[in-house]
C-alpha cells in the first residue's frame, strides 16, 4: 500500500507483511501448549523517504487468542489503512495503532515496534537509544549492549527435567524457569529434581501458566518452602481472570508471586495495585500491544513500589530485539524471560540480535540492527 510522499514531515508509505516460520532446536512445552516452531507475522514499515522499520506478531493462541491469519489480516487491512499517510514518529502515531482497532495486541505490537525501529534509524541511534530518550532516562542510553535472561525448561517428568536443566547449565544459563502446573501432585518432586541436579547456586524460578487454583499454589509452594529448594519466584499461579485468588496466594506465600496472563493493559495493572495482588509484573510486548503502552506499564508499576520484569511469547529476533532494547533503555528489578529466540534453529535476519551464553547482545547498528530477512 503507498501514499504521496509530498508532506514536509517523513510519512508512513508503506505496511508490507510476510509470514515467518522458524523450527526450534527443542520442542517447548507449557501448562498450555507443545512448539516446535516459532510463527509469526513480519511487518516491514517504509516512510516517504524510504526508511523501513521492523515489526513482529507472535501467533499465540492460548494466552492472546491470537492468529497468523487474524494478525496479518488485521496489519493489512485496519493498520494499514490507520498507517499509511500518517507521521513516521512514534509520539504522533503510536496512539492511532492503539486506538485503530479492538484487541489484536499482536498485531499492534508489530506495527508498534516497527514504528520505534523505524524512529531508531531516522535517528541513526541504536532503539535501546531511542527508548531511554522517550522514557526521559537519556542517561542509561547506551549503558546496556548485553542483557541477560534466564531459560525455560519446557515441561516433563522428573528425570528430563533434571538432564534439561544440567544441559542449560552446560549452556551458560544460570537461571532457570521451570513449567509447572500441569500436575501439583507431581509439581514438588520435579522442582526438587532440578535443584538436585544443579546444586544451590544456579537461580530457580517457577512459571505456572495458570496451571493451579489458589488453594493448590498456595500448598505447592508452601511445600517448597519448607523444603529449602530456594525458589526466586512463581509466576501466574492461578488462572488469569482470578485477581483475588492472586492476592490470596501473594499474601499466603512467602515466595514472591508475579502476575504474567492477569497483566494485559493498564486498566488490569490498576486492579492488581488495588488488590496487592503480586510483588512483580511482567510486561511482554505482545500482550500490551508493543513497546509504547509496555513504557506505560513499567512505569507504572515502578512508580507504585512493584517489581518490574520483562518476558516474551514464543517469538524470533525481532521481537526479542525489541523487548531487550526495552530492558536496556529503562531497566527491570528482576532478569528478564528473553530466551524465545534462542530456542530457533538458527536467525532468518541480516544483522539483529544474538545470543552469547545468557546475555543477549544489542547490535550497535541503529535501530533493531536488521537489514532484512535472509533468502
Amino acid at each position: 500500500m503507498t501514499a504521496s510522499s509530498g508532506a514536509r514531515a517523513p510519512r508512513i508509505d508503506r505496511v508490507e507483511t510476510s509470514l515467518l516460520s522458524l523450527p526450534l532446536h527443542t520442542p517447548f512445552v507449557t501448562a498450555l501448549r507443545r512448539t516446535t516452531t516459532i510463527e509469526t507475522v513480519l511487518v516491514r514499515l517504509t516512510d516517504s523517504d524510504g526508511c523501513t522499520g521492523w515489526g513482529e506478531a507472535p501467533q499465540v493462541w492460548q494466552v492472546t487468542g491470537d492468529s497468523l491469519a487474524g494478525s496479518r489480516a488485521c496489519l493489512d487491512g485496519p493498520l494499514a489503512d490507520a498507517l499509511i499517510a500518517a507521521p513516521a514518529d512514534p509520539v504522533e502515531t503510536a496512539p492511532i495503532i492503539q486506538g485503530a482497532v479492538v484487541g489484536n495486541r499482536s498485531a499492534k505490537m508489530a506495527a508498534d515496534i516497527a514504528l520505534h525501529d523505524l524512529a531508531a534509524r531516522r535517528a541513526d541511534v541504536p532503539l535501546a537509544v531511542h527508548l531511554a530518550r522517550l522514557a526521559g532516562r537519556p542517561g542509561r542510553a547506551g549503558t546496556a549492549t548485553r542483557v541477560r535472561t534466564d531459560v525455560t525448561l519446557a515441561a516433563g517428568d522428573a528425570a528430563g527435567l533434571a538432564d534439561a536443566a544440567r544441559a542449560r547449565v552446560a549452556d551458560g544459563f544460570s537461571t532457570l524457569k521451570l513449567k509447572v502446573g500441569t500436575d501439583a501432585a507431581t509439581d514438588v518432586a520435579r522442582v526438587r529434581a532440578v535443584r538436585d541436579a544443579v546444586g544451590p547456586d544456579v537461580g530457580l524460578r517457577l512459571d505456572a501458566n495458570q496451571g493451579w487454583d489458589a488453594f493448590a499454589a498456595i500448598a505447592v509452594i508452601r511445600a517448597l518452602e519448607d523444603a529449602g529448594v530456594g525458589i526466586e519466584v512463581v509466576e501466574q499461579p492461578v488462572p488469569a481472570g482470578d485477581v483475588l485468588g492472586l492476592a490470596h496466594v501473594t499474601a499466603n506465600v512467602e515466595t514472591p508471586i508475579m502476575a504474567d496472563e492477569s497483566l494485559f493493559t493498564l486498566e488490569d495493572l490498576v486492579e492488581i495495585i488495588r488488590c496487592d495482588a503480586a510483588d512483580l509484573v511482567n510486561v511482554k510486548l505482545a500482550k500490551c500491544g508493543g513497546l509504547t503502552p509496555a513504557l506505560e506499564l513499567l512505569g507504572v508499576a515502578q512508580r507504585h513500589g512493584f517489581g518490574t520484569f520483562v518476558g516474551s511469547m514464543m517469538e524470533s529476533h525481532v521481537g526479542i530485539g525489541a523487548a531487550a532494547s526495552l530492558v536496556s533503555a529503562v531497566g527491570v528489578t528482576s532478569l528478564p524471560d528473553l530466551d524465545a529466540a534462542w530456542w530457533a534453529s538458527d536467525s532468518p535476519y541480516d544483522g539483529g540480535v544474538t545470543y552469547d551464553r545468557d546475555e543477549i547482545c544489542l547490535p550497535a547498528r541503529p535501530g533493531l540492527g536488521i537489514g532484512g530477512v535472509r533468502p
